[in-house]
């Protein structure tokens, strides 16, 4: 049998509803016992799992903090991890039937790939340390030599769509020297951005800053991050042997296994993370007071796919960076409180 059910460890998953979701107002501290922090204890606790990498997405499990921490690492990361992007747009010719404000706003959402870390905030007039420059110079053309029966643009035309790879980079100041071994570019080259005929061209220069996801979303170094608490299934008694298989089939497969001998059933630790938590086996009357469906409070099983510059691996300890540097702003604004309380307190202590 499964371990039972902790409201401390566990929130549980009903019929209709979710219910012992809150924490404590101090997360992990409970009434009349002592958990004062000790970082042996947290740094034995905590645990960091990767399940699966790609090129551009992650699945990694983050073990022992409370939801307010996990979900503070999922806001930075959609939001403050700076990145680099399109900011303004300046069109010379555009004959295309895109609206400049359209293709414009298009070019903006292209991920480059151009490490923030060597540029500044933009502030007041661009310089080479906070702007980088783009050109886009494309027009149509009919090909001379092209097939008389053929119908294919590619075959037809010159030119017939705009890509992202088309962006040429044009280095200002000292930008050629610092970023020549990753020269700036688009993410990924063949995003198309817009599709033209014989004749219409389009001519822009293009500038690209630092900036947050706070401020506008196509800073978001993410396309998307999110977590899921760990699913567990908790069986509370002995599922009948003629039920088994209708038991088993009412959870994701391979998340219960069967005895082919006996009809035991067992719940497969390993594979509970797959389990879609659908409360199926609550409909049946006949598994009614047999499992009990819940989620682990502290376990939380992260999703995040990347775009742009960093790789998803580097997404995590870039977001830690930034929950370091704000506790650091708490921390310094405290000191200078009280240090200021201080002061208040002797210039009292004189004037008596």
């Amino acid at each position: 049998m499964s371990q039972g059910f902790d409201p401390r460890k566990h929130v549980a998953v009903n019929p209709e509803r979710v219910s012992h979701t809150s924490s404590t107002d101090y997360p992990g501290h409970f009434a009349d016992e002592d958990h004062s922090w000790n970082p042996a204890k947290f740094k034995k606790r905590l645990a960091v799992r990767i399940e699966r990498l790609s090129n551009r997405s992650i699945e990694f499990d983050l073990v022992g903090v409370d939801a307010s921490i996990a979900n503070a690492f999922r806001r930075i990361l959609l939001a403050e991890v700076p990145t680099v992007c399109i900011e303004r747009v300046y069109v010379h010719n555009n004959t295309s039937i895109i609206v400049d404000e359209v293709l414009a706003h298009r070019l903006g959402l292209i991920p480059l790939n151009v490490d923030p870390r060597f540029m500044d905030y933009p502030g007041g007039q661009p310089t080479d340390r906070d702007t980088i420059v783009f050109k886009l110079c494309t027009k149509c053309e009919r090909r001379r030599n092209a097939p008389r029966d053929a119908k294919d643009p590619a075959q037809l035309y010159i030119n017939h769509e705009v890509l992202s790879s088309q962006l040429e980079w044009v280095p200002q100041g000292e930008q050629a020297t610092v970023m020549s071994a990753n020269p700036p570019a688009p993410s990924n080259p063949n995003i198309v951005l817009a599709k033209l005929r014989p004749g219409q061209e389009i001519e822009m220069e293009l500038h690209a800053v630092k900036g947050l996801g706070k401020d506008h979303a196509k800073f978001s170094p993410v396309a998307t991050a999110s977590y899921r608490l760990l699913p567990k299934i908790i069986l509370k008694k002995e599922i009948p042997p003629h039920l088994a298989e209708k038991f088993q089939n009412c959870f994701t497969k391979g998340v219960i296994k069967v005895d082919p001998r006996t009809k035991r059933v067992g719940v497969d630790e390993s594979q509970a993370r797959r389990e879609t938590m659908s409360r199926e086996v609550y409909r049946h009357p006949e598994f009614e007071g047999c499992v009990q469906l819940a989620r682990v409070r502290n376990h939380f099983l992260f999703n995040i796919e990347s775009e742009g510059f960093y790789p998803p691996e580097r997404l995590l300890p870039e977001a830690i960076q930034v929950m370091r540097s704000k506790i650091r702003t708490i921390r310094e604004a405290a000191q200078s409180l009280l240090q200021d309380v201080s002061v208040v307190e002797d210039v009292e202590m004189d004037e008596r």
